[in-house]
């Protein structure tokens, strides 16, 4: 194997080094120019920093390998700055240099507040540049590690989302390329298509990975708790405030927070989040102050809010302030090709809740849910192979283990009906529902061999709902 030469090695350590970004911080204007100029003669791409504010905001902007700061600055000094980083998780390796250096801060900024080392000033250049080399290696590989990351998701998997397919593909690139900016993102699709899921994956990729993700769907909330939900409250700011809470946005602080179905929001909400929007502050109802927010929000609907805004029953103005960045999620239907891994990856998580030993499913079974057209999506999927594992309970699931009438295309006839012996229903028109019930928790008893608290599991009710019925239709039997 031919060894590398001396001068193609040198080449490419000075290559890595113009691509490797540092970052100095120093609120000295001379300290700060002299020390950058230096750092740029040993072949490193340099920007500058006037303090830890003006850093966080270049660090928010784009990727930095190395960050060379000072403590004592105002407005954001060192120690902050560094607590932020760590905070926010996957951070570049920061050198911190001071005046007022002794072991005991070495120790507590490099320990406890995350630094990669401690220099006193006046800081030795070769010691410096030894550092910096080192700091630029781990940021590198910090680097690689996560393009490693995206090209896991490329085949396949992103977060809690599977999908090889062209369309969840397109969705998966969209989220790396928003997830590290603050944009305002609007997430559409289909009830059950993921995109709370797809929220969090934006939140996890973000430098805000290690604060708060909150969510709040606004169709589960009636209209009089939605601003206390969203804004927070004081004490007696209305009937029943017996204490002071904090809203969504106060709770998410530093963090993400999805505003889920928010095309159910109520007109006069919107009103109030536009401005918090548009002020980056909150104040909580009956409040005199108000609480400065940094928050990024991400919105998720399952409805047109271009129809909605010509319906006069969603703002324009807030529209636009949350479409910055969309991302629509295609719907089952049309990626049945992610169906095999798909129901895998459900399997999986189904086999860790209830103990089970569901290994794949059969040919039979994934041809039928290739002719589905999923109405309820992923969501519904997930419920079929709940019921499917629960009956199974290890080994392959077939079409027995399927819920009771369950077709890849719509009956074409007044009955729903399949093969007897595999404990299926033949539900006639004209039937009532009583009587359609009462077939349904027989021939579920038949399957469990009248185990009345498996039935009961299966069919989701409880055993003593499951109990009066028997007795309301005269079936006696032994109990499990």
């Amino acid at each position: 194997m031919t060894q590398p030469t001396t001068g193609t090695m040198n080449n490419r350590m000075t290559s890595e080094r113009a691509q490797t970004r540092v970052l100095v911080v120093d609120d000295e204007e001379s300290q700060r120019t002299a020390l950058a100029a230096m750092i740029a003669l040993w072949g490193y791409a340099v920007e500058t920093a006037a303090d830890g504010q003006e850093a966080l905001d270049k660090l928010a902007e784009g990727r930095f390998h190395v960050v060379v700061t000072d403590m004592m600055m105002p407005r954001v000094d060192g120690a902050e700055l560094l607590k932020r980083l760590k905070a926010q998780g996957g951070g570049p390796p920061v050198i911190v240099q001071t005046a007022f250096g002794n072991l005991e801060t070495a120790v507590a900024t490099v320990h406890d507040l995350g630094a990669f080392w401690f220099l006193e000033k006046p800081v030795q250049s070769q010691a410096l540049k030894s550092l910096v080399e080192r700091a630029a290696t781990q940021g590198r590989l910090a680097e690689h590690a996560e393009r490693l990351e995206r090209q896991l998701s490329y085949q396949g998997v992103l977060g809690e989302m599977v999908g090889a397919s062209p369309k969840m593909q397109e969705a998966f690139a969209l989220i790396h390329q928003v997830a590290p900016s603050r944009a305002a993102v609007l997430i559409t699709g289909e009830s059950g298509t993921g995109k709370e899921l797809a929220a969090r994956a934006i939140h996890m990729l973000s430098p805000r990975k290690a604060s708060p993700f909150v969510a709040i769907n606004c169709a589960a909330l009636p209209d009089s708790l939605m601003e206390s939900e969203l804004f927070g409250h004081e004490k007696g700011a209305f009937t029943g405030a017996v204490e002071r809470r904090a809203g969504a946005f106060e709770l998410a602080q530093n963090g993400t927070v999805l505003l889920d179905e928010i095309g159910d929001m109520p007109l006069a909400t919107q009103a109030k989040l536009l401005r918090v929007l548009e002020d980056g502050r909150v104040r909580r109802l009956g409040g005199k102050h108000e609480i400065q927010l940094d928050v990024r929000v991400i919105a998720a609907t399952n409805t047109s809010l271009d129809s909605a805004i010509k319906e006069n029953k969603f703002r324009e103005d807030l529209y636009y302030r949350l479409n910055v960045f969309p991302i629509p999620l295609p719907p089952l239907r049309e990626r049945k090709d992610d169906l095999p891994i798909l129901a895998q990856a459900l399997l999986e998580d189904l086999n860790r809740k209830h103990a089970t030993k569901v290994t794949e499913l059969s040919g039979e079974v994934l041809d039928r849910f290739r002719t589905y057209d999923w109405p309820g999506n992923v969501r519904e999927l997930r419920n079929v192979l709940e019921r499917a594992v629960i009956l199974a309970g290890e080994g392959t699931i077939q079409m027995a283990h399927l819920p009771p009438g369950f077709s890849g295309t719509p009956a074409s006839s007044g009955t729903v009906s399949s093969d007897q012996d595999q404990g299926d229903l033949h539900i006639r028109v004209g039937q009532t529902i009583e009587q359609a019930e009462r077939a349904l928790i027989e021939v579920t008893l038949e399957h469990t061999k009248n185990n009345k608290t498996r039935a009961a599991e299966i069919l989701g009710i409880s055993q003593k709902t499951l109990f009066n019925k028997l007795k309301e239709y005269g079936t006696q039997g032994a109990g499990a």
